[in-house]
């Protein structure tokens, strides 16, 4: 089973990341985001969060079970 990359957060934000092979996860609002999260594919192996999407998150992302993620630059 080959891993995913996850984009998670505002769609204008996120849409350059659909071409480089990510999929691209579009939430708006902040429980957008954590039924999003809480949906992710089980072979996620990373995702890329908005600023907002993070705070959204919280400390679900620290979970040692949850997938490596990284923080877009503002």
């Amino acid at each position: 089973m080959s891993t995913t990359i996850a984009a998670l957060g505002e769609q204008a934000l996120l849409e350059g990341y659909r071409l480089a092979g990510a999929r691209v996860y579009a939430a708006e609002t902040d429980d957008e985001v954590r039924r999003a999260w809480a949906a992710l594919p089980k072979n996620t192996g990373m995702v890329l969060l908005t600023p907002r999407a993070a705070s959204a998150l919280g400390a679900a992302v620290s979970n040692p079970l949850s997938p490596l993620t990284a923080v877009l630059p503002l």
